[in-house]
Parts: structure tokens; sequence; C-alpha cells
């Protein structure tokens, strides 16, 4: 309750730095706008979210029958931590890529989907790769998958709309020179002020993921040895989509971009040894 709290302030505070931007182009009537375009986007995004990354990321379709056995395997793993969670069976894709790593998108657990790369299947061992898709489930389950697409818009969304706050006003009278200098100030600020937000939200729920997909797998050792051997493999095999894309990278189960994560106000995700040492308290609870 505690972190979805928080999830929806913060998602409040990234709609209202996107409305002041508004403001501060162009007044009243410029805050209704940018207000009017933030609704849209998020409609936007709750219809179509899936689409967009599944695409983005060339994912294609798989089920237990694909010729591959350890496709076949993760397919089949798949349904059957969904039935464990009592949830919806999602749509299970695969993305050929070598860096290992995986995310789930969708609007609600009925319309969502789960996406493995080629690397992960390849590195871990089948339970690490159940202990994965289980802690994406747990992002189905709790719809994370939703706010994390409306985050990833909005925060996207905020750059487009600084740039052109900055150069709104440099040109003409002196008022709109003005106005141009606070654009300038709006176009460095908002950005950095949205990233924040947006990485703030990824850090809280990527650690009640990891709890409730624990326990959704029954193996909290598992996923921790799966973050473990992505992080140490991840950050050395680049992936080319998500540097294109860097907004979408909090969606990823580890950060995808070229780089070490910390768990600081500039990580999107929490630092991997925080993701283990909170998995191992579980299974020493669960042991207990």
């Amino acid at each position: 309750m505690r972190n979805t709290l928080k999830t929806f302030t913060l998602l409040a505070a990234l709609t209202a730095i996107f409305v002041g931007i508004g403001y501060s182009m162009a007044g009243l009537n410029g805050m209704l706008i940018a207000f009017g375009l933030a609704v849209a986007m998020n409609l936007f995004s709750y219809w179509n979210s899936d689409k967009i990354v599944l695409k983005m990321y060339r994912a294609a379709p798989v089920d237990d029958s694909h010729p591959d056995p350890r496709v076949r395997a993760y397919a089949s793993d798949v349904r059957d931590l969904a039935a464990r969670a009592q949830m919806p069976l999602p749509k299970i894709y695969i993305i050929d890529q070598d860096q290992p790593n995986a995310f789930a998108t969708g609007r609600n657990p009925e319309n969502a989907a789960v996406a493995a790369t080629r690397g992960l299947l390849e590195m871990l061992d089948r339970r690490e790769i159940r202990g994965v898709m289980a802690h994406e489930l747990a992002h189905v389950k709790h719809r994370d998958t939703l706010t994390m697409t409306v985050t990833a818009t909005i925060a996207g969304a905020i750059s487009t709309l600084a740039n052109l706050a900055a150069f709104s006003g440099l040109s003409g009278d002196s008022d709109r020179r003005g106005a141009g200098l606070l654009g300038i100030v709006v176009m460095i600020l908002a950005p950095i002020a949205a990233a924040l937000v947006q990485m703030a939200i990824s850090r809280s729920r990527e650690y009640e993921a990891d709890r409730a997909g624990a326990e959704i797998s029954g193996d909290p050792e598992a996923l921790a040895s799966a973050l473990r051997k992505i992080e140490a493999y991840a950050h050395g095999v680049r992936n080319p989509d998500a540097e294109a894309n860097p907004a979408t990278s909090h969606m990823f189960i580890i950060n995808p971009l070229h780089g070490e994560g910390m768990d600081n106000l500039f990580s999107t995700h929490p630092s991997t040894a925080n993701r283990v040492a909170a998995l191992m308290e579980l299974m020493g609870r669960r042991t207990a």
C-alpha cells in the first residue's frame, strides 16, 4: 500500500511538471492545453502500450510448440507460473538480442505480454528463468506495466515540450525574450526533474516485483541468482533498441543501457546487490 501511494504521488508530480511547462509557455491557456495533452497521452498509452513496446523491440510471439527446446520450456514455465499466480496467461514473446534481459508490458492482466531476450534464455538455467518470469508476472499482476508505460510517455513528452518552451520566446520583443530565458531554464530543469521522478517510480516497483515474484515462484534464491548473472553480463552487451529508446529502460528487469546502475537518484533500477540482499532476507524468513 505504501509503495502504491508513493507511485501515484510521483505520477501526479510528473503530470504537474508537464502542466507547469505549459503554464510557463502560455500562461493559463498553455496549462490547460498541456493538461489536455497529458490526458490524451495517458489514454493513448492505456490502449496501445503493449503494441508500442513490442514493436519497438521487434518481439516475436512464441508458445510451447516452438522448435527450440529452450523457448518451449520458457513458454511452458510462463504458463505454469501464471496459473500459480491465479492470473490470465499473458502473450509470450522472445526478442532476438544477445543481452540477457526481460520485461513485461500491457494495460492490465487480461491484455499483457512478457518478453525475454534470446541472451537470457541462453545464459540462465531453467530455474533462474522461472525466477525472472515470475518477477515479470508480478509486474503484470500489480498493473505496474501500465504505470511504467504512462511514466515513459509523460517523461518523453516533458523533454519535447521543454525544448519547445526554450525556443518559443527567443525572438521578438523584450517580453518574449524574457519568456525565452525562462524557457531555457525550463528546458534544462524540467527533464531532470521528470527523470528523477521516473526513476523513483521504477525503483519502488522493482523491489515490490522482486518480492511478489519470489512468492509466485516459491524460489527467492533463483531470482537472486538470475539477477547476479544478468548484472554481470548485461552491461557488457549492448542493447541497441534500448539505447535508441532510453525512456523504456526502466521496464527491463536490469537496466539495459550501457553502464553501471546504483541505488541513487540517477538510477532507473535499485542496485542489484540491494535487491539480492532483500531476496535472501525473504528466503531466510521462509526457511526459519
